[in-house]
């Protein structure tokens, strides 16, 4: 292989290295979405609050199931000193209770914590649209400000060279010492907004890295918006369905319901089984060790507890009133936020083709005026008024487009769409049934379910 051979060899090596090293380096908005649902310190504590209504649904079960416990005493007994029972013994008991019959109670509200845990994973679902949309946000002001900042720069370069030749010309006598002043107003006032556009990109980093996780690299600008419905009234439609917001309202409705029915059992009278074991050894003085058993069956229940449970029964028909009055509520936020998405998408949208159609005609407008500057029929003000023009109508072209993107997004969200199973981003989903599978049975700490329900929180806390 010869010389040359070789160095095109290496030539083409370092080119191929340096298209992986960027394309390496490229950051989709998927990969800024996915980066925010792994990063997301809120998902985490929400997911943490799942576990525990989970954890309420577990005691509501154990709380069916009876009780045993333990008790020793080592009693030193004082009295008259001739006495027999002088002396110290040692007792231990065992002591089993059970509610056999509560009418329900119990039941009824573990069956009010269940609908809680539904209400608490939807809310969880709502957590996970705020912080994808807060992906989508950060994702698409960097690449605005960018963006802009590569006008701002390209537009200073453009006005420099008006400057410059605005002073040839003054030189020669064609313009006069006013058009050199307007060029240079111009230029310090393109550095300005060039400063202005630097700070507005570094504060876009900085929010990307708060809600993505790390510092944006290259972003590679999404190809096309995500598909929405098509029309206003199809979108509040799927929203009343969807949205995560709506169902928890309707599953903290149910649970309120419950917690009427639960008021009401709670003056029928209950039976409970008491039933208890013990041993008494004396350790010295006294005599006859005992052993001694006992079962119990008790019935009761309230006569009078002073307007309590009078209380506690309008209590639950207030809450039950307030989650109905709630979900009222949450259907026309959610109908307002669709509508509110809809108007911000197609304005950005005519934005973008009017700024499309502005782009054009103020580039064939600068271009013109530009040509007759050179032959004296245009002043400096003239070209430099064009020029700006034409900028404007580029910077609002890239902030339509930015604005367009983050409308449909959040249109997606009012219509409780933006989640990681419907845009299928490339993440490990967390499973919100998993873990109250395993913990609602109440398994105990020595089972093997318990055991693993332990390597579970290990594995957790380590995260």
């Amino acid at each position: 292989m010869g010389i040359k051979s070789v160095f095109l060899s290496a030539a083409m090596a370092v080119s191929v290295l340096g298209v992986t090293t960027q394309a390496s380096l490229a950051e989709t908005l998927a990969d800024a979405m996915a980066g925010a649902y792994t990063h997301s310190g809120l998902l985490e504590q929400n997911r943490a609050l799942l576990r525990v209504a989970d954890e309420n649904v577990a005691q509501a079960t154990a709380s069916l199931r009876p009780i045993l416990s333990w008790s020793s005493e080592l009693r030193r007994t004082f009295s008259d000193p001739s006495s027999a029972v002088n002396g110290t013994s040692a007792n231990l008991g065992l002591n089993l209770s059970w509610t056999l019959v509560d009418n329900g109670s119990k039941k009824l509200a573990r069956e009010r914590l269940k609908q809680t845990v539904l209400a608490t994973r939807e809310s969880l679902v709502a957590v996970e649209q705020n912080v994808l949309l807060a992906a989508v946000r950060a994702f698409m002001d960097v690449r605005r400000d960018s963006e802009i900042v590569a006008l701002r720069q390209n537009n200073l370069r453009v006005i420099t060279r008006e400057l410059r030749a605005a002073e040839d010309r003054f030189d020669v006598g064609e313009v006069t010492r006013t058009d050199v002043a307007l060029a240079q107003a111009r230029l310090a006032g393109a550095r300005a907004e060039l400063a202005v556009a630097q700070g507005n990109l570094m504060a876009s980093n900085a929010a990307y890295a708060a809600a993505v996780g790390r510092k944006p690299s290259q972003l590679t600008p999404p190809s096309r918006l995500p598909s929405v419905a098509k029309t206003v009234a199809a979108a509040e439609a799927v929203a009343v369905r969807s949205h995560p917001d709506m169902k928890a309202a309707q599953f903290q409705v149910a649970a309120a319901d419950i917690g009427i029915k639960e008021a009401d059992v709670s003056v029928i009278p209950s039976v409970d089984l008491s039933a208890g074991v013990s041993r008494q050894n004396f350790l010295s003085g006294g005599t006859g060790d005992r052993s001694s058993g006992s079962v119990s069956i008790i019935a009761g229940g309230p006569i009078y507890s002073g307007g309590a449970i009078a209380s506690a029964s309008r209590q639950a028909i207030a809450n039950r009133d307030a989650a109905r009055g709630g979900l009222h509520a949450t259907r026309h936020t959610i109908r307002q936020s669709v509508g509110f998405a809809w108007a911000q998408l197609l304005a950005a949208r005519a934005q973008r083709v009017a700024s499309g159609q502005q782009i054009k005609a103020s580039q064939v407008a600068f271009e013109g005026v530009r040509e007759e500057a050179k032959l004296g029929s245009r002043t400096t003000l003239d070209v430099l008024n064009a020029e700006q023009e034409l900028l404007d109508a580029r910077a609002n072209q890239i902030t339509a487009q930015s604005a367009e993107f983050t409308a449909a997004y959040s249109l997606l969200a009012s219509m409780g769409l933006l989640t990681v199973d419907h845009l299928n981003l490339a993440v490990e989903k967390y499973d919100p049934e998993a873990y109250y599978n395993q913990v609602q049975s109440a398994p105990a700490a020595l089972s093997k379910r318990g055991q693993q329900l332990d390597k579970v929180l290990r594995r957790i806390g380590k995260e």
